[in-house]
């Protein structure tokens, strides 16, 4: 028996595609009120007998916060893919991020190290691995640099990280997977999915930061292979290219069919957006445009994924079809509301 954690989220629901359309017996958990039609529409985007898979998945309430429900939901499982974890780039909210990314990784490797021969797969991020100089290239040997600049997120996951190592040193079998900026179809209305909604709706700026990007798809598929083998105590950085954002807001844009933003934005106009977002928010009541992410929008970072492509013989999906094949669901999703 597998179980998911944050089956609803943009990589949950599709390694939950993943896991059952291998024949998979699979157990999800979510809260009470979580909205597990989420799941079914991601699946629907791939699959037409999307109904009949979706009844496959084994959906259990509980809450990574909640130890005696994990404890109930592990009954009888021997793998366990945590993907549960909150995205969030605003100070107010880190509090929050380090009880759900820490506390809650801590509470699901202890409920694990009560159990017999689990594995646990856990979902981390490239935000937990350590800076480097602007241009270097960030690999698994990278460490941890503490630093003022590290966001209330990348904090809190790599809190989450110790949790794991910590467990794995009690004899818990682990690996870990650190996925940079995924791109996929999920929530347009956040996440990495937001940007899609957001270049729809017209972005005249872009910045000169270099980040990289992996598909969905690759990051469910490459989890499964990994749980599969007998590799323990690793961790594998998961990106298919690094790019720019002014490729990145551009080839979005001609996927949708939307002009490419053409004005590039210098670190002082950004500085002043953040301000001035700060006290009148773009969008909705909190702001969206925060510090953090002003100052990450001009960091170049460079991704070495070369030890799972080897280990796997494995090849990415490139950026460019990535974009393609999602900007085409959310079109069709948009038809859908306007008809």
């Amino acid at each position: 028996m597998i179980l998911v954690t944050g089956g609803t989220g943009l990589v949950g629901a599709h390694l939950l595609y993943e896991l059952v359309k291998q024949g998979k017996i699979v157990r999800a958990l979510k809260r009470p009120d979580s909205d597990t039609g989420k799941v079914k529409k991601t699946i629907s985007w791939y699959n037409r007998d999307y109904e009949t898979i979706f009844e496959k998945i084994e959906w259990v309430d509980g809450d990574i916060l909640d130890p005696h429900s994990l404890a109930e939901a592990l009954d009888g499982v021997d793998q366990v893919y945590h993907c549960s974890g909150l995205v969030s780039f605003r100070k107010s909210d880190y509090k929050q991020l380090i009880l759900t990314n820490q506390v809650g990784t801590a509470n699901i490797v202890n409920a694990c190290l009560q159990k017999d021969n689990v594995r646990l797969c856990h979902v981390s991020s490239v935000s937990a691995l350590g800076r480097t100089k602007q241009g270097e290239t960030v690999t698994e040997s990278s460490y941890w640099k503490t630093s003022r600049n590290n966001s209330a997120y990348a904090l809190s996951k790599y809190g989450a990280e110790r949790e794991v190592w910590r467990a794995a040193e009690e004899g818990l079998e682990m690996f870990i997977v650190n996925p940079s900026v995924i791109i996929g179809p999920g929530d347009w209305k956040k996440g990495s999915s937001q940007i899609f909604n957001t270049v729809y709706r017209g972005i005249p700026f872009y910045t000169s930061g270099i980040m990289g990007y992996v598909d969905v798809r690759d990051v469910a598929s490459i989890m499964v292979q990994l749980m599969e083998s007998k590799i323990s105590g690793e961790r594998f950085i998961l990106s298919s290219e690094d790019i720019s954002n002014h490729q990145l807001f551009t080839m979005i844009a001609m996927a949708l069919g939307k002009k490419p933003p053409a004005i590039q934005l210098l670190p002082w106009m950004a500085a002043v957006a953040w301000r001035v977002n700060l006290f009148f928010p773009l969008f909705g009541k909190q702001p969206t445009f925060t510090k953090e992410i002003a100052r990450s929008a001009f960091n170049r970072y460079f991704f070495d994924s070369s030890k799972i492509s080897k280990l796997l013989n494995y090849n990415f999906i490139p950026v460019k079809k990535s974009i393609s094949d999602t900007a085409n669901i959310f079109q069709k999703e948009i038809k859908k509301i306007q008809s």
